[in-house]
């Protein structure tokens, strides 16, 4: 469909992806550090490692690949900076963090 200007709406696959709360990025990173102990064993994660983790994006336990997006995550930075917010952080995830070996020293 044109409009008088010319104009056509954005396709599909031009249209900008949701944006993502806080929450959500928390736990896609959360699930990239449980990935890496799962692999490593440790959470020694070095400062400028990158984590790639597959995320569905319909929120269920998998589907065909049209459902999911791979990303990258900055996770060295990631968990060095949650250390270094230790004390912000609710208990809720610091017990979540503890229990796959995060350092907070």
């Amino acid at each position: 469909m044109t409009t008088p200007l010319g104009i056509e709406p954005a396709a599909e696959d031009e249209k900008p992806k949701p944006r993502r709360s806080q929450a959500d990025k928390w736990a896609m990173n959360y699930q990239a550090a449980k990935q890496y102990y799962e692999r490593e064993g440790h959470l020694r994660v070095p400062r400028k490692h990158i984590e790639t983790i597959v995320v569905d994006r319909r929120g269920g336990d998998g589907g065909n690949d049209e459902d999911q997006d791979v990303q990258e995550l900055k996770l060295g930075a990631w968990i060095g900076n949650q250390r270094s917010r230790a004390a912000t952080l609710s208990p809720e995830r610091i017990e979540q963090l503890s229990a796959i070996g995060m350092r907070w020293t």
